[in-house]
């Protein structure tokens, strides 16, 4: 049945897209007593959603998507998960309301940065009422807080790191490129483009192993959201697979900001940190040297 009006209200659909969170918002959402419906994007979500109400569509495929808002009565819509890949023009399907008022779109689908692709987006979906929330809004336990979350600390080095590291970050945000940085020894060495946090760090490890980063000096990732970014869309996460390409570049830690990132299954990473012997701490960026002193 088709809604009219304010469709706020209605059901949540979750768009799925690769990784973890995804499932994770899920459960949340199912805990708080709604029925989400997954609306799980192809070739990028893993899970296989048996058990909830989903379907699958394309990339771009907004005529698809509009149908299913419609046929579920979708009035919430979160948008979860990592995109590996933009769509190519021939699999862009508009509604004729894209068409008619947003003539920019499907250039700006192909062609924007990541942050200006998802203000559009999300633009899009909240045309017809329907309210885009943040997963932090359906799974706030996900959110990190300022101060460590395990047993180790950053040292004053490590400090240092952060502040370089962070500043590059944010700096790298503000050009719609990435969220993550790494440095080591008070340098920067590494930032993340499209290739995602976890191959910036197999670059880190190959650049040690080459011997091109001093064995003496361990490190510090530092993941920011961008300063311009819809804090509804693509927060920046960590997982374990994120504690353990950070071990094996050999860095001390990871800092990531607090009350803009999530942290995936909280107590496994806490545990595979504590085991590497690494620290993850929550940093502001409104705290004098970022909270971490």
């Amino acid at each position: 049945m088709a809604l009219t009006g304010d469709t706020a209200a209605g059901r949540l659909a979750i768009i799925a897209g690769g990784g973890l969170l995804p499932s994770y918002v899920a459960e949340a959402a199912r805990a708080a007593g709604e029925d989400p419906v997954i609306i799980a994007l192809k070739d990028e979500s893993e899970p296989l959603w048996e058990g909830y109400d989903h379907a699958v569509v394309g990339i771009g495929d907004f005529a698809a998507l509009e149908g299913l808002f419609i046929r579920y009565g979708i009035g919430r819509v979160v948008m979860s998960g990592s995109v590996r890949r933009r769509p190519e023009w021939r699999e862009v399907r508009p509604t004729l309301r894209i068409l008619m008022k947003v003539p920019a779109a499907i250039r700006t689908l192909l062609s924007g940065g990541d942050d200006t692709v998802l203000q559009m987006v999300i633009r899009l979906i909240e045309g017809n009422g329907r309210r885009v929330v943040g997963a932090h809004e359906i799974a706030p336990d996900l959110l990190v807080s300022v101060g460590p979350l395990g047993a180790a600390a950053p040292s004053k080095e490590d400090r240092h790191d952060i502040s370089q590291a962070a500043d590059a970050a944010e700096t790298l945000g503000r050009l719609d490129v990435g969220q993550g940085a790494v440095s080591i020894g008070g340098r920067v060495v590494a930032l993340e483009g499209l290739e995602g946090t976890d191959e910036m760090l197999d670059r880190v490890a190959g650049l040690r192993a080459a011997g091109r980063i001093s064995p003496r000096r361990r490190g510090v990732l530092v993941k920011l959201c961008k300063p311009q970014q819809d804090i509804r869309a693509d927060l920046p996460a960590i997982g374990v697979a994120t504690i353990l390409n950070a071990a094996k570049a050999g860095l001390a830690g990871i800092a990531i900001e607090a009350g803009r990132s999530l942290v995936l299954d909280r107590g496994a990473v806490i545990s595979a940190a504590d085991e590497a012997g690494l620290f993850v701490c929550g940093i502001d960026r409104g705290l004098p040297a970022w909270g971490v002193e």
